[in-house]
């Protein structure tokens, strides 16, 4: 990550909230179309040295992303997004939460709603992830999973994917 690009990742564990606020050094458009295009979820949504598959994706309200996060390995970590409500590229909300290969949620593991907005910051995209939880002791169990670092790590590679895309 660019020293200059606003990173922020805020606890609120009495509304049982995460904020994560990232600014990109790309046009809205671009920005959009790597959270919302398959091909390009497929390179960079995982944190390093993990990548990403996808098995299925249609992005509109009612449908769904079914991903898996591959360790070098070969294990693989299935999630899937239920996309709610979209508006082109402003945000979109979507209900997200770990399953099994089939797509089926796993409801012992932190299911969450995502809100994510994106808006014009200058030359940049500022994109701000308000991701909800059930109680707080799902947020703070997300947080021990590594959920600050795996993001972090995550949006690196989406600043990486922008250099190569936006020429």
């Amino acid at each position: 990550m660019k020293a200059e690009l606003q990173f922020n990742f805020i606890v609120d564990k009495e509304k049982s909230h995460i904020t994560v606020k990232r600014e990109f050094a790309a046009k809205r458009q671009l920005v959009w179309d790597c959270h919302t295009k398959r091909e390009l979820l497929d390179q960079w949504f995982a944190p390093k040295p993990l990548t990403t598959k996808t098995k299925h994706m249609e992005f509109k309200e009612g449908g769904y992303w079914h991903y898996a996060m591959i360790m070098p390995d070969g294990q693989a970590f299935w999630s899937r997004l239920d996309y709610q409500a979209i508006r082109p590229i402003d945000d979109y909300a979507a209900l997200d939460g770990f399953c099994d290969e089939s797509g089926i949620v796993n409801p012992e593991m932190p299911r969450a709603r995502w809100e994510v907005t994106f808006t014009d910051a200058n030359a940049h995209t500022l994109v701000t992830t308000v991701v909800k939880y059930r109680s707080p002791d799902d947020v703070q169990k997300v947080i021990e999973m590594g959920m600050e670092e795996g993001m972090a790590s995550t949006l690196e590679r989406l600043d990486e994917l922008l250099l190569t895309l936006d020429k």
